[in-house]
């Protein structure tokens, strides 16, 4: 894959949106497309997270308190700061210097932006990772009918959901359309969602007990925040994706489709 997005790289720098759910390695894999591309291509790739955008605490309580109860968890369209995220896209595309922003998920806070780190200088690729990076919304008829237990009990009449397609399908939409090229990472089924999500936080059970770790049943509640969207990017996405990265039951890719040149691994 490495190869195949040196290739796109000419005289401008190339943004590659890296969309996958839950667990399935987004972060791992755009750790391992920056060393490589790096290493075997000489290019400079900046690594930037969706999850290092989201909007403060107070900012997410305040339209929990005056949109919708479920806004104050972070993760679904309308908890994120798309401008700076914008911004940071634009930056590294013009060669200018920018502080990439930092997102501390133990105190559910953006770090410090005096400790943010620094781009200076040329970046050939970004590699921007995120659950929903590159999603369109639904149409509206399809939000009707609730898709699992969250949305039937703690939202009854739509109003949270209908809020975040909103959200998506607006300012969200400029910042994918910084996107050059798209790969979705595609897992066999939602139930490897929640096991590849509960394997991660039982890693952190092992080695802490602070209250940021989820117990199996605040996993699945929390996963349940996004499946809607999952499971219609599953539907949409492979048919515009310049890429997908077919995933095994151990998490391997099995497959590789590089726009018309599918590739067994």
């Amino acid at each position: 894959m490495t190869a195949w997005v040196a290739d796109h790289v000419e005289d401008r720098t190339v943004v590659l949106g890296l969309n996958g759910a839950q667990g399935t390695g987004k972060s791992t894999l755009a750790r391992l497309l920056q060393q490589l591309l790096e290493r075997i291509h000489g290019l400079r790739a900046a690594i930037v997270s969706l999850d290092d955008i989201y909007l403060s605490g107070a900012d997410r309580l305040q339209r929990a308190n005056t949109i919708h109860p479920l806004l104050a968890t972070r993760g679904v369209p309308g908890t994120h700061d798309v401008d700076l995220g914008i911004r940071v896209l634009r930056c590294l595309r013009e060669g200018r210097p920018i502080a990439l922003p930092r997102f501390d998920k133990a105190k559910d806070e953006r770090h410090p932006a005096a400790k943010w780190p620094l781009w200076e200088g040329r970046c050939d690729v970004v590699l921007f990772e995120g659950w929903c990076v590159g999603a369109r919304p639904q149409r509206s008829d399809e939000l009707e009918a609730p898709v699992n237990g969250l949305e039937r009990l703690e939202d009854p009449t739509g109003d949270w959901r209908y809020y975040v397609n909103r959200e998506l399908g607006g300012h969200y939409q400029a910042l994918f359309a910084e996107l050059d090229l798209l790969v979705m990472l595609r897992p066999p089924d939602f139930d490897r969602v929640y096991a590849w999500r509960e394997e991660q936080e039982a890693r952190l059970r092992a080695t802490s007990s602070g209250p940021e770790v989820m117990s199996p049943s605040a996993v699945r509640r929390f996963v349940m925040h996004f499946e809607r969207l999952t499971l219609f990017m599953w539907e949409e996405m492979p048919g515009r994706a310049d890429a997908i990265v077919y995933l095994g039951e151990n998490h391997a890719p099995i497959q590789v489709d590089l726009g018309d040149e599918r590739r067994d691994v």
